[in-house]
């Protein structure tokens, strides 16, 4: 059966149409939800209830678009609400790993058919703007901290200021950066720390 038939069986609330996209798309979104989520329970709970949701809004389903898009989007913005509401079940030691963001980056080309930035690659775009909108001077002391890892007694020296200016520079900057981004992106704060800290 094609995807188009079981999308269609479904809108008409078939079980066995539920049943077999249950069957097919669960383990992707669980194995998508753990780049996020550390919690093998938590992961299990969101991805239910992308299905219940899938259920209650069958009738709304259009036969010919993507059941595993939707689901998809679905479910990354419940990690991202989950995530924003309890910062500590992040998996903190591999959310900026390389690894990560490829896995996610072929989820999200498997889900969807199509290249879209990652939640990472979205954030670090926008984090680039903001330090292009530091005072000059601000900007080189963080430049040099967080992109070249220069230590600030070595930014001290290199720019002749004290080492109490570059942490002035470092905290104002991180201050301003913070402000800016989660204003505009509430739900990515908890990536923040991550590229502030």
């Amino acid at each position: 059966m094609n995807k188009v038939d079981l999308n269609t069986k479904l809108q008409k609330g078939e079980p066995e149409a539920f049943e077999s996209i249950f069957k097919l798309i669960y383990p992707r979104l669980i194995s998508y939800c753990k780049l996020f989520i550390k919690s093998n329970a938590q992961a299990e709970d969101l991805v239910q209830e992308c299905f219940v949701q899938l259920w209650q809004k069958r009738n709304s389903i259009v036969p010919s678009q993507s059941i595993e898009s939707f689901l998809f989007v679905m479910l990354k913005h419940r990690c991202l609400n989950f995530l924003r509401d309890d910062p500590t079940m992040i998996l903190k030691d591999d959310i900026t790993s390389l690894k990560t963001r490829d896995l996610q980056q072929l989820f999200e080309i498997d889900f969807t058919g199509t290249e879209n930035k990652t939640v990472e690659e979205e954030l670090l775009d926008a984090l680039m703007e903001e330090i292009e909108k530091l005072p000059e001077k601000r900007k080189l002391v963080f430049i040099k901290s967080k992109f070249e890892g220069m230590k600030n007694k070595e930014i001290a020296a290199q720019l002749g200021i004290s080492i109490k200016t570059v942490e002035k520079h470092l905290h104002q900057a991180k201050e301003q950066i913070q402000k800016e981004l989660t204003a505009k992106y509430p739900l990515y704060g908890f990536f923040l720390l991550f590229f502030l800290k």
